[in-house]
């Protein structure tokens, strides 16, 4: 019998990827989405939708047991909210709804996947020569972290869950959005920087991730928390570095000062004061940008699961900007 898997936040970017290696990983994928989502993309992939509300545990618990689920993917979350409050229910309380209906319904779940974020433990200082590793004191910048770490723990405290929870760092690839928005400034020839102070930064590629997912469900182990990157430490030029020499392109490199690009921030915010929508660039953003060093360690995620990064930077910005042209996003 093909074994059935569950994948909240299925329209997504990160969504998109991970039914992509579910489906080719022989599972059968159900993707959560809402009613309002669109969903033309993933058409191909030959998968069945559902929907959950996750503010009802109950309601959560029918539709699992009706579908006897053996793996639960939970990719569902917003990055962007005008109250830290929405960060707590839809980030935390949600999650921590759908962690108590699993274990709490008649299911044979083998593995529930949390996608938390590596946002959760936060950044530390350019100087420290010891990366960010599972361990480390949690002392997220923003509410976005502080809504991952609690969630995190709202899982932790639902007995008979068998869960993992993987941190990736900053995500790109194809369909991405926001690291998009820096490509095609690129792309015109512009380069800025926010402050001038330097930074270790960290990435992995989407697909590196959908793998490191899919080797989760896999995994014996329950319990255990990861971060996921692709191992290496990037100064803040290496992005635009690399992105300009597979474009072909030159850029007019600009420093602004951090004091200007919070009256930004501020300004973006009150021109989205009458919309749903967040702007890319906000003051909770800015915490992250600007923070000195997201330098992380797999070593875990490698010894325990396996896992082995098949993109650096410039392998998967080829692939994402090679699709980014193509789908004349560029």
């Amino acid at each position: 019998m093909t074994e059935r898997v569950l994948i909240t936040g299925g329209s997504g970017f990160v969504g998109y990827h991970l039914i992509e290696a579910a489906v080719q990983a022989g599972l059968e994928v159900y993707a959560a989405v809402r009613p309002s989502s669109e969903v033309a993309h993933l058409q191909a992939f030959g998968i069945k939708y559902t929907s959950l509300d996750f503010s009802d545990v109950d309601a959560i618990k029918r539709e699992l047991e009706e579908k006897q689920y053996h793996y639960i993917i939970h990719a569902a979350g917003i990055t962007k909210a005008k109250q830290a409050g929405d960060y707590v229910r839809v980030n935390a309380e949600y999650t921590r709804n759908l962690g108590e209906a699993a274990a709490g319904a008649g299911i044979p779940l083998k593995k529930f996947v949390f996608i938390s974020s590596l946002a959760a433990l936060g950044p530390t200082a350019y100087e420290e020569v010891i990366p960010i590793h599972e361990a480390s004191a949690a002392m997220p910048v923003t509410a976005y972290g502080k809504s991952k770490l609690l969630a995190e723990k709202y899982l932790a405290e639902v007995e008979r869950l068998p869960l993992v929870v993987l941190r990736p760092t900053a995500v790109y690839g194809p369909r991405e959005k926001d690291i998009f928005i820096i490509l095609k400034t690129l792309n015109l020839g512009l380069e800025p920087y926010i402050g001038s102070k330097p930074q270790w930064l960290s990435f992995v590629y989407v697909k590196d991730l959908a793998k490191a997912v899919i080797q989760a469900l896999g995994a014996s182990i329950n319990g255990a928390s990861y971060n996921v990157s692709d191992g290496n430490r990037y100064n803040r030029y290496a992005l635009a570095s690399t992105t300009k020499y597979i474009l072909g392109k030159k850029s007019v490199r600009i420093h602004m000062p951090i004091g200007m690009v919070r009256v930004m921030a501020r300004l973006l915010e009150a021109l989205y004061a009458t919309s749903s929508k967040m702007p890319a660039l906000n003051k909770e953003k800015l915490n992250e940008l600007a923070a000195e060093n997201w330098h992380c360690s797999i070593d875990k995620l490698k010894e325990e699961l396996g896992f082995v990064p098949e993109y650096d930077l410039e392998k998967g910005l080829q692939q994402t900007l090679q699709w980014y042209k193509e789908n004349k996003w560029l």
